[in-house]
């Protein structure tokens, strides 16, 4: 009995070398982000940024000037306002004066290339951020002071509900919204 399993010890064990050859490389852990807190706000502020845009570029320009009801603005108004609220939260988070003026603008092209500025500022706010500066108190806009990591989720609420207003314009134009559009096939 024991000369059987002395065999399969050793069997087990001269086949150890050759399992361990065929086992892929451990890979090294993944080193943690320094700053999670940031990280978190800005892939939230990046998905809502990412859909706004394709639903300025996927809107047909004549639609650009479609009001649903009086009640509300037509799409360009509503995609201006958002795109100036969007570009003075980031301004504040940066500090780098940047002013607003999408409201006014009418035509695709503008609000398109607006939005990519706003876009822009936003990433010139995340650059500067760590976890340690945005639980830092700014000033201004509505509420009074807050932290910044408070007028981040602020600006991606209120950019959510604004592309809620805006998707129902594209529905009601027969224009599916991005975030309604079907995964690619894997």
């Amino acid at each position: 009995m024991r000369a059987v399993a002395s065999f399969l010890l050793i069997g087990v064990l001269g086949l150890a070398p050759a399992a361990l050859a065929q086992a892929p490389a451990a890979s090294p852990a993944a080193a943690p982000d320094p700053n999670p807190l940031t990280a978190e706000a800005r892939r939230a502020v990046d998905r809502i940024a990412g859909n706004l845009l394709r639903m300025a570029e996927k809107m047909p320009e004549e639609h650009y000037g479609f009001q649903a009801v009086p009640e509300i603005r037509p799409f360009a108004a509503t995609l201006g306002h958002t795109i100036d609220s969007r570009t003075r939260t980031c301004a504040s988070l940066s500090g780098s004066g940047a002013q607003p003026g999408a409201s006014a603008l009418k035509t695709k092209a503008e609000l398109v290339a607006t939005m990519k500025a706003s876009i822009a500022e936003c990433e010139k706010a995340f650059a500067t951020l760590t976890d340690a500066t945005i639980v830092g108190v700014v000033t201004g806009g509505r509420g009074g002071p807050r932290s910044r990591l408070a007028a981040v989720y602020g600006m991606v609420a209120h950019d959510n509900e604004e592309y809620g207003y805006l998707a129902v314009h594209m529905r009601l134009k027969g224009v599916v919204p991005p975030s309604s559009e079907a995964a690619p096939a894997r």
